[in-house]
């Protein structure tokens, strides 16, 4: 029987810009495949503006570490050649590879050209606050480093349709570029009116050459590193139907087995399903509803109805479609879309992504070997991997729930003849002490099962009827299984 799959975000914001991570990731892929994580998304992998660039700020996507540019060959994770030596590891040892792919903007043009724009309302990008007027925008991308090696695409406000700053006038703003069939794309999220634009110089969808070009570097991009699959970064910005144009391309030339993600980050669930209905469900979303539920049961303690916590979840609803978090670069201290999920029910959180059947589950590299920066934030390895032991042994078979308690829910699943002593019982408390009495099935009378999270030091023994009264600490899960051999 095939084993439960796990993905794991292999970065965060405040690694070290050492050019090592890369080599890190080959050398650690054999300990990522024996603790059951057989996916790993990457960072991006493109040129940005500048060694310390975490990839976001993207300048040359044909420069994978290869070309000396923005003051550097390598990127902040390594060089091209380490990049493919990486993915060859992980891949030799049974660990698929995801790329992060920036596709709404780009960044640290090489020359300024003057264009014409209209100055929009930074809170309503559909209304106009100037006169149309010349600014000096930093739009043209040469790429002397790498010429015309791999494309001779060059970038000129042309293939953009808005960009943040005049140079003319040393402003900034957000600025929308004038011309034929110029406009903000409509097939895009409707926050601010408009949400096409996000920062830098924004990547037109409208143009016919721009589309073109970026579907011919996908298929490049694929077939160069041989990856598994794509990781698509802040597609709400991006129009719908480019998506949808793009994943099409991309399956057709790589095959349907070839894995994309999208970060739609939206907390209204009706906005993800139509997206997903937009694109015919040909990709997964990461399921940002599911992660706010985290963020506020940790925030509100006790308060939180533990009953709740899949309300308006992508999981609920699109569960071969969900790849459910806790935390991940963007919700970590200090960055915008801060919501971190605190420290006392994070153990919780990934019980319940990491237990259950619906999901792709992905663990934040940032929780399980800590955070840089400052202040910096401790690994929760310890707390995180007897859940994925109890993810790769023990949580298979049918799911049944006991949810009929506000501060204490539970559930198991019943186990496989194909696993050996596969099958399992989770309890999780928000509140007091407290116990669920649940049923792993009556072939399972006498059996003595243990929490595998080390937690308790009970030995709860399996009554004739199948049930058993399964205890749980205050604020805290308990992973009941029944224990290893030898």
């Amino acid at each position: 029987m095939e084993r439960n799959h796990t993905m794991m975000q292999f970065f965060e914001w405040h690694l070290a810009s050492d050019g090592n991570h890369w080599n890190n990731l080959a050398k650690l892929a054999p300990e990522l495949k024996e603790r059951g994580i057989d996916s790993v998304w990457i960072p991006p992998v493109t040129k940005g503006q500048s060694v310390e660039d975490t990839g976001y700020s993207v300048y040359d996507l044909y420069d994978l570490g290869e070309f000396d540019q923005k003051g550097t060959v390598r990127t902040k994770y390594g060089s091209k050649a380490e990049l493919e030596a990486a993915i060859k590891a992980c891949q030799e040892h049974g660990v698929a590879v995801y790329v992060d792919l920036v596709m709404n903007h780009k960044a640290g043009a090489d020359e300024k050209e003057v264009f014409k724009v209209i100055q929009v309302d930074g809170d309503n990008r559909t209304e106009e606050i100037s006169q149309p007027f010349d600014i000096e925008g930093w739009t043209k991308f040469t790429f002397p480093g790498r010429g015309d090696q791999y494309s001779d695409f060059k970038w000129t406000f042309e293939h953009f349709n808005g960009t943040d700053f005049d140079a003319k006038q040393n402003k900034s703003g957000i600025f929308r570029i004038l011309g034929e069939n110029k406009k903000w794309n409509e097939h895009v999220d409707d926050a601010y009116g408009n949400y096409d634009y996000l920062m830098f110089a924004n990547i037109d969808y409208n143009h016919a050459k721009v589309k073109e070009e970026m579907i011919k570097w996908g298929q490049w991009l694929a077939n160069t590193l041989q990856c598994n699959g794509f990781r698509l970064d802040a597609i709400k910005h991006i129009s719908r139907e480019f998506i949808k144009d793009f994943v099409t391309q991309i399956m057709k030339a790589r095959g349907d087995d070839f894995y994309i993600v999208g970060e739609f980050w939206n907390s209204d669930p009706g906005a993800c399903q139509e997206f997903m209905d937009t694109v015919d469900c040909r990709i997964s979303l990461f399921d940002v509803c599911l992660h706010y539920n985290f963020n506020e049961a940790a925030q509100a303690g006790k308060a939180f109805n533990l009953t709740t916590i899949f309300k308006n979840s992508l999981v609920a609803t699109h569960p071969q479609n969900s790849v459910t978090f806790v935390d991940n670069h963007d919700s970590q201290p200090g960055q915008a879309l801060e919501s971190w999920v605190g420290d006392w029910f994070k153990q919780s959180a990934y019980a319940i992504i990491l237990l259950r059947k619906d999901g792709y589950p992905c663990v934040f590299y940032g929780d399980y070997y800590g955070i840089g920066g400052e202040p910096s934030i401790a690994s929760k390895k310890a707390a995180i991997d007897p859940l994925l032991y109890a993810r790769y042994h023990k949580a298979y078979g049918d799911q049944e729930d006991y949810f009929d308690h506000p501060n204490t829910i539970g559930w198991v699943r019943r186990g496989v003849p194909d696993i050996e002593r596969s099958g399992c019982a989770v309890v999780i408390s928000n509140g007091d002490n407290g116990e669920k009495r649940m049923c792993v099935g009556p072939e399972r009378a006498g059996q003595v099962w243990i929490d595998f999270t080390n937690t308790r030091s009970d030995k709860i023994t399996i009554g004739a009827d199948g049930f058993a009264s399964f205890p749980v600490n205050g604020g805290s899960v308990s992973v009941w299984a029944l224990a290893d051999e030898g």
